[in-house]
């Protein structure tokens, strides 16, 4: 009789317990109001180009966003949402058009490519400067064509000892975390499609 009366007492407790730590557990959740939808904001800056990482070699997009040279492209990039794929782990060869590059094209070109419902053709320009791979001009100027992240090709001339790549300069070259920036003299503009 004992054991039955100290059993159920013991259970009695043990439920009472559970039930006011289920009752003050609740009271936590029914106070917090929290959302885990990210505002739009938000949502833009996610994925790996929005992480700040000051301890490794700095990767492509990072060394155009360093570069006064090359805010053109940059804005170019963000516009175009391609953020996230300049940062990945590559490897990836950039041919980098100067401010100066975009300048050279005709008045308005630029501004148009940045509207918003542009945005699938400014893509296809700015993949167009991006080949798989991690090679230095000396390498470049062994091949005769590369293949760019657009599905198209780009043609490779040596002119004078200089190498030129869709007709662009390659003027200056910076190794990337995730690859190489090859600075380019000249907006390279795919042919178009037929």
């Amino acid at each position: 009789m004992k054991t039955t009366t100290k059993m159920g007492l013991f259970l009695g407790t043990f439920f009472l317990l559970v039930f006011f730590v289920g009752c003050k557990n609740e009271a936590k959740t029914g106070t917090t109001n929290t959302s885990s939808t990210p505002t739009t904001s938000e949502a833009k800056e996610q994925g790996q180009a929005f992480i700040e990482d000051d301890g490794s070699t700095p990767n492509v997009l990072n060394i155009a966003i360093g570069s006064p040279d090359h805010t053109t492209l940059v804005a170019a990039v963000q516009a175009a949402d391609l953020e996230n794929a300049l940062v990945n782990a590559g490897p990836l060869m950039v041919f980098a058009p100067t401010n100066a590059a975009f300048d050279a094209l005709p008045a308005g070109t630029v501004d148009d490519l940045l509207k918003p419902e542009n945005k699938d053709a400014l893509a296809n320009i700015l993949k167009y400067h991006v080949t798989p791979g991690n090679y230095s001009k000396e390498l470049i100027m062994k091949f005769k064509k590369l293949g760019q992240a657009n599905d198209q090709s780009v043609a490779v001339e040596v002119k004078d000892g200089e190498v030129y790549v869709g007709g662009a300069k390659i003027i200056a070259s910076v190794k990337a975390g995730n690859g190489i920036v090859h600075v380019v003299d000249k907006v390279m503009l795919p042919p178009a499609e037929e």
